[in-house]
């Protein structure tokens, strides 16, 4: 007679051990923050982090410089000083395009060109955040599947925000951190909504617009205040059947560059045809960019932009200051709202309720 132990091991109904599953985490994500609770971060633990290369390190830091909470903001602004010293010595490229152009598609293909070119790229994807919710899908990654694996890249998607042009309002800082970790090219992607794409212009060396044939009327999808912020029109999706639409729009696009001023740089606007899918043509565009490099550093003018947009960021940095302490200071809010429905039922105008709200803040302030 079987024991009760081989009954239970021959019943259908037994439970089999099964085979152990690895961990959801990444192993390589975990490691750099096994050794760190979420408060016992210190400004210096983030430096040396970012400085090693750790990308779990970086990425907590970015994060950081994201967040909104006072006490984060203080130790970023200590994290951003320090890591300040080692950054500048990337080249940033911004590229934005109309919806459908191929976005993530030609930053994979670019980006692993590039990589095997030797170079070492940080993406950050800027996603547009939803007014109603706020949300943002950050899908960007999941969309750079060969990229986002490769240990020479490194991927951040970041909502937006709302802020204008698309790029997130941190982009500039989380440059810096990526400079400072290492990556000697940092691609900015951009929403692509329209004349608004022109900020990214205040942050980048150079501007690459990615564009599409036999969309129609070529020139009217686009902007020319866009148009003239371009270093490279890119035409892409030029394989098959659309290679003639493509070449077709260049000649276009030329046309109406021809049209513009020229730059103060010396540079000459260019357009060219690739098809990130198929991998063709991404080499000359690179030429183009070194080309621009060596012209913009010979005649100074890479370095001049590179002050007005410090400058720039000195400027949107008080401006966004002065913004915040207005709108969150604690009198003001409810003499906001009391002025709000008092120009609503006409009893002020707005010019008269803004100029009594400023007299009352700047009081407060002294």
């Amino acid at each position: 007679m079987a024991s009760e132990e081989n009954k239970k091991q021959d019943s259908a109904l037994s439970v089999q051990q099964g085979v152990e599953q690895p961990s959801s985490v990444n192993p390589a994500l975990s490691k750099g923050l096994r050794k760190f609770k979420k408060d016992q971060f210190e400004v210096m633990d983030y430096v040396d982090g970012i400085l090693k290369g750790d990308r779990a390190i970086l990425s907590r830091a970015i994060t950081l410089v994201e967040s909104a909470r006072p006490q984060d903001q203080e130790i970023a602004r200590q994290l951003i000083n320090a890591c300040l010293p080692h950054s500048g010595n990337s080249l940033r490229l911004g590229i934005t395009g109309v919806p459908g152009a191929g976005k993530s598609t030609f930053i994979e293909s670019f980006g692993l060109h590039l990589i095997d070119k030797g170079h070492k790229l940080a993406v950050l994807a800027i996603d547009p955040s939803s007014k109603r919710s706020k949300g943002s899908i950050l899908g960007d990654k999941t969309r750079m599947e060969d990229l986002s694996v490769n240990p020479n890249a490194f991927i951040r998607p970041s909502a937006s925000a709302g802020t204008l042009g698309g790029v997130a309002r941190k982009t500039r800082e989380t440059v810096i951190l990526c400079e400072a970790a290492g990556f000697d090219l940092v691609l900015i992607e951009t929403v692509g909504v329209g004349q608004s794409e022109t900020t990214v212009a205040q942050i980048v060396d150079f501007f690459l617009l990615l564009q599409l044939a036999g969309g129609g009327d070529e020139l009217q999808g686009i902007k020319r205040g866009i148009m003239e912020m371009a270093d490279l029109i890119v035409i892409n999706k030029a394989d098959g059947d659309n290679i003639k639409k493509a070449e077709l729009s260049k000649r276009e696009y030329e046309n109406a560059l021809h049209l513009f001023p020229a730059l103060e740089n010396g540079w000459i606007p260019k357009v060219l045809t690739a098809s990130a899918f198929h991998s063709i043509g991404l080499q000359p565009i690179w030429e183009h960019i070194e080309e621009f490099v060596r012209l913009t550093q010979a005649n100074g003018h890479f370095d001049g932009k590179r002050q007005e947009q410090s400058i720039g960021i000195l400027n949107d940095t008080i401006s966004h200051a002065l913004t915040e302490g207005f709108f969150y200071h604690p009198e003001l809010k409810p003499l906001l709202a009391s002025y709000e429905k008092q120009v609503l039922n006409k009893e002020i105008s707005p010019y008269e309720a803004a100029q009594l709200l400023l007299k009352k803040y700047f009081e407060s302030l002294k």
